[in-house]
């Protein structure tokens, strides 16, 4: 078995206290995350909805309509929409495919 060097192994010993220290302060924004999704729907909003904004938000508008389209055009498919997606919609969806 090989051994590292006495400063390899502290700068290894640093990155693995600097990961668990960052694992420990991602635990507690994970929790700052989830009181603040509780202190909203204690006040009436629909956190279902709220997380799928900021999901969202986090997309470009390009990624978004993309997205969109693919939904619209697969809803369509399955019969769960009454209307057949825009010409646009369907061109976007063959973009996004190719």
């Amino acid at each position: 078995m090989t051994t590292l060097q006495a400063s390899t192994q502290a700068q290894l010993r640093q990155f693995i206290e600097q990961i668990e220290r960052l694992e420990e302060e991602k635990k507690a924004i994970a929790s700052d995350i989830k009181d603040k999704f509780a202190e909203a729907k204690a006040i009436g909003f629909d956190t279902k909805a709220m997380r799928k904004i900021v999901q969202l938000r986090k997309k470009s508008d390009v990624e978004r309509q993309e997205e969109e389209g693919v939904l619209e055009v697969y809803m369509h498919a399955l019969g769960m929409l009454n209307e057949a997606p825009s010409e646009a919609t369907v061109n976007a969806f063959l973009d996004a495919a190719e």
